[in-house]
């Protein structure tokens, strides 16, 4: 009888969804924890200027803005990493439901 503990590196759990994909999403997660960490830690000492860029996603489109004096390098990251985050969902869709 098998384990649910026993499986190996890459198998698929009962949800189907597989273990690399369930790793990305965590790091994609501790990266955004440790940003906010970072930039709550940056405001609590009062340096530098304040900046921000924000990417919203309505569908498959995404809204990208930015407000200080380094908008334009934070939106230009959003857009950059818009377009490789729609290109990793497309690849690992295809991945999953086996289209080449």
């Amino acid at each position: 009888m098998e384990n649910a503990d026993d499986k190996s590196e890459g198998e698929e759990d009962n949800s189907g969804l597989p273990s690399w994909l369930f790793t990305l999403f965590v790091m994609g997660f501790s990266l955004i924890f440790v940003g906010i960490i970072i930039v709550f830690a940056v405001s609590l000492t009062g340096g530098g200027n304040a900046s921000g860029g924000v990417v919203i996603f309505i569908g498959p489109f995404p809204i990208v803005f930015g407000v200080g004096p380094s908008a334009t390098w934070l939106v230009l990251i959003g857009i950059i990493l818009s377009a490789i985050s729609i290109a990793v969902f497309v690849i690992s869709r295809r991945k999953i439901f086996g289209k080449s």
